[in-house]
């Protein structure tokens, strides 16, 4: 996701980006370098050398970190965003189940009833069009047991 603007916001105490879709923002609290106020952000740019998907920052101390739009996802818990990194983490945990099953990919896709290049578009920690529903079938087939929770406010339901 591509960041469009960036600006800081020294009432709120955070930082604000833009993407085409929405803003979000980002206390100065989780940053590696907080400001302080004696030692505040005097610069903040979306770094084209990050491929616009970062802002850096600099203190008036000359330090300076960059910030990946991912921070700013995973505070605000978007939707998108988590939905994506459960899907990352099941592959990796579909991954390792491969590796330690006693099937080749072929029988796998077999028992999945679906094709070898299907199994290994699953298997693709950069593939984003994978549904949770095909991972948990696929995780499901290599042995592995998955349990989902819900929470609301940090507390089981």
């Amino acid at each position: 996701m591509k960041i469009k603007a960036a600006i800081v916001n020294n009432k709120k105490k955070c930082l604000q980006i833009e993407t085409s879709n929405h803003t979000f923002h980002l206390p100065f609290v989780k940053l590696r370098l907080q400001p302080t106020a004696t030692n505040k952000i005097t610069n903040i740019l979306v770094d084209p050398e990050l491929a616009r998907e970062a802002v850096t920052y600099q203190l008036e101390s000359g330090e300076e970190d960059s910030i990946s739009v991912d921070a700013f996802l995973d505070y605000n818990k978007d939707a998108d965003f988590m939905i994506q990194a459960t899907l990352y983490q099941l592959t990796l945990t579909a991954l390792k189940l491969v590796k330690s099953a006693q099937l080749g990919k072929r029988e796998i896709a077999r028992k999945l009833q679906t094709s070898p290049a299907q199994l290994y578009r699953l298997l693709d920690t950069t593939n984003t069009k994978k549904t949770l529903d095909q991972m948990f079938k696929l995780i499901h087939h290599l042995g592995g047991n998955l349990n989902v929770s819900m929470f609301e406010n940090d507390h089981p339901l």
